[in-house]
């Protein structure tokens, strides 16, 4: 008596990477296909504004969406001279050299006394500055206006600096101090044990190796102080001649329904992108290396 014996056909065992190989292309396509829309809607604006800037302005009402005939150079020199774009710019350069460096001094030297130093108090600091963060600039805009009139300070360039500090300082030193946990404590116990002061160790040491989280710090002030436009319309209202670039255009684009020179508009718009987008690509690779650095110990 024979008997025969069946066996189950065996799995092909290519099948399965197939599937991951399948799975893996289509997601790669899927990804590809977001980071291009993305790319689309985040540069399409900033391209549409460009190049409408050399358009006249009939051109613009009658084919808000078309290519420039021609290029119109003059607008902007309108903006730049007819609608005080350049005033404008002049004050928002003075303010954010005198705002930036006041708040990147006093965040780093708050951040690296929490960082490197423990004594009573301490924890709770870094909370009210954590704390800082989470509230809002439109809940401290009546009694913010009431001590600047106290003091003197309404519609004038110090009392806009010591506003823009007094918002960008509790991420500033919130980032920073974390930045500063992560640094190396060895070559700050050899300056002061070489005698070196709190000041000097700060200044010539500690700073220098904190480079990199300075400057990512620096691009996310200096991007939030320019474009800012809430505190300057509270606290510098009286005279246009005094207003920042964002009140600048704000104005303008108000004042199209009576002049309706949209050309200079889009031009003033292009000048207030053009320093944002220059500082970002000169520093992109250091913004990337402190935030990397910041976050990795």
């Amino acid at each position: 008596m024979t008997t025969t014996s069946t066996t189950a056909p065996r799995p092909s065992t290519s099948a399965a990477p197939r599937r991951e190989k399948e799975t893996g292309g289509a997601l790669n396509v899927f990804s590809h296909a977001f980071l291009v829309l993305w790319v689309i809607l985040a540069a399409g604006p900033l391209i549409w504004v460009a190049l409408t800037a050399f358009r006249p302005s009939a051109e613009i009402l009658s084919d808000p969406m078309g290519w420039p005939s021609s290029f119109h150079w003059e607008n902007f020199s309108n903006a730049w001279n007819k609608a005080n774009i350049g005033q404008y710019t002049l004050n928002s350069l003075i303010i954010l050299a005198g705002s930036l460096t006041g708040t990147m001094l006093l965040g780093s030297m708050a951040a690296y006394v929490i960082a490197r130093f423990t004594f009573p108090g301490n924890r709770v600091i870094f909370m009210l500055f954590a704390g800082g963060m989470m509230f809002p600039v439109i809940l401290a805009l009546v009694p913010l206006f009431a001590v600047m009139e106290n003091f003197g300070l309404l519609d004038t360039r110090p009392g806009l600096m010591i506003a823009y500090i007094a918002y960008s300082l509790p991420f500033t030193t919130f980032f920073l101090t974390s930045f500063f946990r992560t640094l190396p404590t060895g070559v700050q116990e050899a300056a002061m044990v070489d005698g070196a002061s709190h000041t000097r160790t700060f200044f010539q040491i500690m700073l220098p190796m904190a480079k990199p989280g300075l400057v990512s710090i620096g691009i996310f002030n200096f991007l939030g102080q320019w474009n800012q436009y809430l505190l300057p319309l509270l606290l510098n209202n009286e005279d246009e001649k005094s207003y920042v670039l964002p009140q600048g255009l704000a104005s303008l684009a108000v004042s199209q329904g009576y002049r309706g020179d949209w050309g200079a508009l889009f031009a003033g718009l292009t000048i207030a992108m053009v320093p944002v987008l220059v500082v970002y690509a000169v520093f992109q690779r250091q913004v990337q290396a402190g935030l990397t650095a910041g976050a990795i110990k």
